[in-house]
């Protein structure tokens, strides 16, 4: 079916994103944005003038079980419940959030929920986390992790960039961590410095992501399936869903 409307285009898109099993959905005006989205993803990504972000909540027993990450059952039930299967999910709703504005006349390009096309900088085409800031959903943390009042950090995200007319969500929440250091303490590598985000400052003044990378590659070495995620799983705002 067609839009007709574009006045219910937002609307339409959040049921689609719903039925396609997302548990968190909003729009950005990526204007604000533009000179940093070009710099990180070039003059194509940077031509498209709105965002949607779709996330889905992990499971939180598995999240749970992190403390026990050298456990290989923990490792293989978090590598494909939390990433695997997740980042799947998110990929084919987007690409079926994408279908539905092509047929409507629209431009939409997914981005998928975890491809690095840059290994010198660590980062993908568009960042997950400022489309889902731009659209009001919660706040990039002292993790550098994106951070949502109502799950936390336990949320993997996708994105649709589009030229269709939307509606932005919101506004970029202020940030929340105040004097929390949780995610700094259990880092194992210590790659969170604990300065809270600030837009106009790198991201290496926050988080050393080649560190948390070459961590990673540490583990492949070792033939281990490359798992941490303490600080997703330490902070207050995610496991306060327990309490």
């Amino acid at each position: 079916m067609l839009i007709k409307n574009n006045r219910n285009l937002n609307q339409q898109l959040h049921n689609l994103a719903s039925i396609n099993g997302a548990d968190h959905f909003g729009v950005a005006d990526l204007s604000q944005a533009h000179t940093a989205i070009l710099e990180q993803g070039g003059s194509f990504i940077a031509g498209f003038p709105f965002s949607i972000s779709i996330g889905i909540s992990l499971l939180n027993p598995i999240v749970d079980l992190l403390p026990q990450r050298n456990e290989k059952a923990v490792r293989v039930s978090y590598r494909h419940n939390a990433y695997d299967i997740v980042n799947l999910r998110l990929d084919l709703a987007a690409s079926v959030i994408s279908g539905y504005l092509q047929k409507s006349g629209f431009r939409a390009l997914p981005i998928p929920s975890s491809k690095r096309v840059d290994d010198e900088r660590v980062c993908a085409s568009f960042s997950h986390k400022l489309g889902a800031d731009l659209a009001g959903l919660g706040w990039i943390g002292k993790s550098c992790l994106f951070i949502t009042p109502e799950c936390g950090p336990r949320v993997r995200w996708a994105t649709i960039l589009t030229d269709a007319p939307l509606e932005s969500t919101g506004k970029m929440q202020q940030e929340q961590c105040g004097d929390c250091k949780e995610c700094i303490d259990i880092c194992p590598i210590h790659a969170i410095t604990g300065r809270p985000f600030r837009s106009n400052e790198p991201r290496e003044e926050r988080f050393d992501a080649r560190k948390c990378d070459q961590y990673f590659d540490s583990m492949e070495e070792k033939n281990e399936i490359a798992v941490c995620g303490l600080c997703l799983y330490v902070c207050p705002y995610g496991r306060k869903q327990k309490i």
